[in-house]
């Protein structure tokens, strides 16, 4: 007998090989994949693709101020630490559904006291008529037989879904350090229009002083010396509004390295230097550097999953259980070898009617990857454009900063000029003025640009995914499931 149980035994967990549902696929994220990108011609597929990279993108930026920021970040984000607590709940999910696959096995240890009927039962010690104890002390297994594959099903469900959480983990770095970047580096435009604020401020002053010497040496007239001073009062203001979009950036910055912005400050830096040379990027790449990307590409593989979970249910359930344990009427003879007791055998059952629920479940695990797909499609989409919106920023930016050079440099010229037709007395005041703010504009929107450009950097770098080191690709890193 023991025997046979153990041959049906083995034939069933033959059986378990199968799994119902369908076997994931990856569907094509787009129709056509582009050989290259629009906005910058040269950008194109490779034959072959680099696996995803860990490192430091935003060192290509040489700043040692940021370096320290990003560490901080990476320690005291209190959205990052809600990110990887949610990456560690995945990860205790799936291994709660992989404890599925095992048996389950109890001890326990009852005593009950009870009176039973003489006319109920046959057999019983003073015909029923006094209490007895019941003393049990049983071991019980249960297995449950993943004929249909529902529990590895839920289990690859499970896996697809902690790796999910981990890409979401890394996009989530990614998005806080392109914040913190972004973030520093308007601070740092703030900082040059500041200095150029100073500068202009000091230079303001000085022809105030020269045109109010002048006024008092009946050269000038009192309105050449009001509208001095009202030129000097109107820059004074706006510099008073710089600082408080200084102030604002740099609590921003306090926010994402999780410091009370009460405490936090940062020192006057102005941007330095050009921003740096992008390395050409592919797209077929942007598939597989993206967290985003491959969290959505995750979801759909959960999300197949659960079909195959929501189709087992049509077919029987397979338990195996068996029990064991000691019982007797009287403590002494409790751990005996005489009170042993034991069971055996499989059980099976099978739902035959349950108002559409099973057909219900399916319908929606199948339309949930359908929204997973359509989700997917929607990431993808959206990289390519995020990649296409920084390029032309890119490029477009680099021309306007060249031509937007050569008008702060005649418009320099124009305030030289002007200022010594004034001093010589053959020019008004007003023309003065006139230079003056239009070379503070051109050098003010200039140092925009450059900042403009820098923000276009990082936003690129976090539209592909991460950034490069020793010219190769580097990807937000994460931790593996």
């Amino acid at each position: 007998m023991m025997r046979r149980l153990v041959s049906a035994l083995c034939c069933c967990i033959l059986l378990a090989a199968c799994s119902v549902g369908p076997d994931y696929v990856r569907p094509p994220a787009v129709a056509v994949m582009p050989d290259q990108f629009k906005e910058l011609p040269g950008w194109k597929r490779a034959a072959t693709v680099d696996g995803a990279l860990q490192g430091a993108w935003w060192r290509c930026f040489h700043d040692q101020e940021l370096d320290r920021l990003m560490g901080r970040l990476a320690v005291s984000n209190q959205t990052l630490r809600q990110a990887e607590a949610q990456y560690h709940q995945a990860r205790a999910l799936l291994q709660a559904a992989r404890s599925g696959s095992y048996p389950t096995v109890t001890l326990g240890a009852a005593a009950t006291r009870a009176q039973r009927s003489a006319n109920a039962v046959t057999g019983v010690k003073n015909g029923g008529a006094s209490p007895g104890w019941d003393l049990q002390l049983p071991l019980d297994l249960s297995w449950e037989l993943d004929l249909w594959g529902r529990i590895r099903r839920t289990v690859e469900a499970g896996e697809a879904g902690a790796t999910a959480s981990a890409d979401d983990l890394a996009a989530a770095r990614l998005s806080l350090q392109a914040s913190l970047a972004v973030s520093y580096f308007q601070l740092r435009t703030v900082d040059a229009q500041r200095v150029l604020y100073g500068q202009t401020v000091d230079g303001y002053r000085r022809y105030l002083e020269l045109t109010r010497n002048r006024y008092q040496a009946g050269v000038a007239a009192q309105s050449d010396l009001l509208q001095a001073e009202t030129q000097l009062k109107s820059i004074e203001a706006q510099a008073v509004d710089l600082d408080l979009q200084r102030a604002q950036l740099e609590h921003a910055v306090a926010l994402l390295i999780g410091t009370p912005a009460s405490h936090f400050s940062l020192p006057l830096l102005p941007l330095a230097g050009e921003p740096p040379e992008i390395p050409a990027v592919i797209p077929s790449q942007l598939l597989e550097k993206r967290p985003d990307i491959a969290a959505a590409e995750r979801r759909m593989m959960a999300a197949n999953a659960q079909i195959g979970v929501a189709q087992a249910a049509w077919f029987p359930t397979v338990r195996l259980s068996a029990t064991g344990g000691l019982e007797s009427s009287s403590l002494a003879s409790w751990l005996a070898w005489p009170s042993r007791f034991w069971s055996v055998g499989p059980s099976v059952s099978q739902t035959l009617f349950d108002g559409g629920l099973r057909g219900a479940q399916t319908a929606q695990a199948r339309a949930v990857y359908e929204g997973t797909v359509a989700a997917y499609r929607q990431t993808v989409l959206t990289a390519f454009q995020e990649v296409e919106d920084n390029l032309a920023a890119l490029r477009l930016l680099a021309t306007e900063g060249a031509m937007q050079a050569a008008a702060v440099e005649a418009a320099h010229r124009t305030t030289i000029v002007t200022s010594n037709q004034y001093q010589a007395g053959v020019a008004g005041y007003l023309n003065v003025i006139t230079a003056q703010t239009a070379e503070l504009a051109n050098r003010r929107t200039a140092l925009s640009i450059q900042g403009r450009r820098l923000v276009a950097d990082v936003l690129l770098i976090k539209a592909i995914g991460g950034g490069w080191e020793g010219g190769r690709r580097v990807a937000a890193g994460h931790p593996s499931p």
